[in-house]
């Protein structure tokens, strides 16, 4: 029977209920911080957007992030909101002075919805101007006003405190990483100069700008000192190393475009047309830009995003009446890069070098690469390898974070994750076997190995993360020694030929419980001896206890639990600390005496612990 279609049937939601019910729209996805593009992240980045944008108009060098448990605190000491309007700000839709571009001229925060999504989003929000000797404060529960105090005299220095938790009802289990909060403080500190923000007491502030940034951030070697380039509106970094795939960082009004967008295009194209003009030579862009590393940061006036949650930018002009963003980084490029070219020769020899080596190693295995392309195309039409899904990472549907493939092993992993998945965002890739150790070889491997060319293919990765179709890269394995086996050989395929999958923070392990509780009137999955131990405290002693030994022993109607909404991913993370290469050396190299001593250490280690668990229990 059809449903009636009438006056009824329209309904018309208030700005918090339509936040709550399409999160997607404000903050991208909800997550339960495992990736450093959940929604956690993002609603602290949208209080910090006003925070830095008061520092970018000249007020406020100070700001101060405090997260205890899962209570948030951001202090800056700008202005202060106008304190008639401090109500509006937190709780009234577009509303905001930075549709006036005389007061915030180069902003980050246009349409007055960030700060309006934090409240809705949050359990608990706060807000309180400090403003000439005066102070105003409100309080929210889920974006309802449940406290609007009068405003009162103050000897704090002027600017703003907000306060908020984000909310279990729509975050679940949720938990920040430590890592992903101080590369975003980093961030904001790499492109304001002279910004001190302190997270949890920890001083960050950086001199150099984008220079600091790539010292940073670059973990392996590379050929060339970093080459640092500024300008009024424009600053870039770059240089090269010696691996495989670009390595972009892209920033427009101090936000990380992490989609890139206009700009990133531009610079790319700039890059090429440059090198190929000082060369004197038709290069191919591939051979010019492989293992580029590279910073771009711009200040748009009025810039226009493709979400609201300003991953990618959209904007073809610099400011009203003004030059083309792809032009206005062409000029820039073609002259100072051009320039430092002719001054600094042996940089330019090294970077002549490099080009020429990349040229020949793509010459090399192109005669195999129409080959694997067909072959990939064939076993797409037979879908074979792949189970896909109808949302993808590269396109521009609301749930496009929420894209995930699982990488698995075996039939039964697979037949179980298939039948279990989310059709729409969750696609199953499934391996034959364990893959090969690729530590050590060029990319003519990805090609000639059946396994790898077919897996870059359902990724699309073969000329970067332009086209990556999943957000999520999940290595979903069993939990024994060769599930373990089998996640380092494939984070070694992506560490030595797509470091940027890594690096951006697309690659995760797929957590499974390693124990089944239950009696019969509850069930409960543990992932570890401890939460087993809680489990039948809970209970009882009668519960009956389930060992899972692989995927392939939890069925189709359980593992939708473990894929669902409770989904547990432990990300896969690289710092500057970890050099790629010694690490890949380390673990995946020649045998050697040191990898031996290490193992020996660690086992010796574990068999203490087990000892002290057993003598405990007696």
């Amino acid at each position: 029977m059809t449903a009636a279609y009438n006056e009824e049937s329209i309904k018309t939601l208030d700005w918090k209920e339509h936040i709550r019910k399409r999160p997607g729209m404000y903050i991208g996805k909800l997550g339960d911080g495992s990736s450093m593009d959940d929604g956690i992240y993002i609603l602290l980045k949208e209080v910090l957007d006003n925070a830095v944008d008061e520092f970018m108009m000249g007020f406020g060098k100070e700001i101060e992030i405090t997260i205890t448990d899962r209570m948030v605190k951001v202090r800056d000491y700008g202005r202060g909101i106008p304190l008639g309007k401090v109500l509006d700000v937190a709780s009234k839709m577009n509303t905001g002075a930075k549709y006036d571009s005389k007061v915030f001229k180069k902003s980050v925060g246009l349409n007055g919805v960030g700060i309006k999504a934090v409240n809705a989003l949050s359990s608990k929000f706060s807000i309180q101007s400090f403003r000439d000797g005066h102070n105003k404060y409100a309080e929210f529960t889920e974006g309802n006003l449940v406290s609007d105090e009068s405003e009162k005299d103050t000897d704090q220095r002027n600017g703003t405190l907000v306060s908020f938790i984000p909310d279990e009802k729509m975050f679940g289990k949720y938990h920040y990483i430590l890592e992903y909060l101080q590369q975003m403080v980093r961030n904001y500190v790499y492109l304001n100069s002279g910004l001190v923000i302190r997270l949890n007491g920890e001083r960050f502030y950086s001199a150099n700008g984008l220079l600091d940034l790539l010292n940073e951030n670059i973990n392996s070697d590379i050929l060339y000192p970093v080459i640092h380039l500024k300008a009024e509106d424009i600053e870039i970094a770059l240089t090269h190393g010696n691996g495989y795939g670009e390595d972009y960082y892209a920033f427009v009004n101090g936000q990380h475009t992490t989609q890139g967008g206009t700009h990133l295009i531009a610079f790319r194209e700039a890059l090429v047309k440059t090198v190929r003009d000082f060369y004197k030579k038709d290069f191919d862009p591939s051979d010019i830009r492989s293992s580029v590393i590279a910073a771009i940061s711009i200040k748009v006036e009025e810039p226009v995003f493709e979400s609201q949650t300003k991953t990618k930018l959209g904007s073809k002009d610099m400011e009203p009446e003004g030059p083309s963003v792809r032009n206005f980084i062409m000029d820039f490029v073609s002259t100072h890069l051009d320039n430092f070219l002719h001054k600094n020769p042996s940089t330019a020899d090294t970077l002549l070098k490099k080009i020429l080596e990349s040229e020949k190693e793509r010459k090399a295995i192109s005669s195999i690469q129409k080959l694997a392309r067909d072959r990939a195309k064939k076993a797409s039409l037979h879908n074979r390898k792949l189970r896909d899904c109808k949302i993808h990472y590269n396109s521009d549907d609301e749930r496009r974070l929420e894209s995930t493939i699982f990488i698995t092993e075996g039939d039964s992993a697979s037949g179980s994750i298939t039948k279990a998945r989310d059709v729409h965002t969750q696609a199953v890739f499934s391996l034959k076997g364990k893959p090969l150790n690729t530590f050590g070889l060029t990319k003519k491997i990805v090609y000639e190995n059946e396994e790898f060319n077919l897996l870059q293919a359902a990724l699309d990765i073969e000329d970067g993360l332009e086209n990556l179709r999943y957000n999520n890269v999940v290595i979903a394995t069993d939990a024994d020694v060769d599930g373990m086996h089998i996640r380092l050989l494939l984070i070694t395929f992506f560490l030595q030929f797509f470091p940027e999958l890594v690096k951006k923070g697309h690659l995760f392990i797929l957590q499974t419980p390693l124990f089944r509780v239950r009696n019969k009137q509850e069930t409960r999955y543990c992932y570890n001896e401890e939460e087993k131990q809680t489990a039948i405290r809970k209970l009882g002693n009668h519960a009956e206890i389930t060992r899972f030994k692989g995927l392939g022993e939890i069925s189709p109607d359980e593992f939708k639990f473990f894929i669902g909404g409770d989904i547990r991913l432990e990300p896969v993370r690289i710092t500057k600390e970890d050099t790629v290469g010694d690490l890949l050396e380390f673990y995946m190299g020649k045998n050697t005496p040191e990898r031996q001593n290490f193992i020996i250490d660690n086992l010796k280690i574990e068999l203490d612990l087990v000892e002290e668990e057993a003598a405990l229990q007696e």
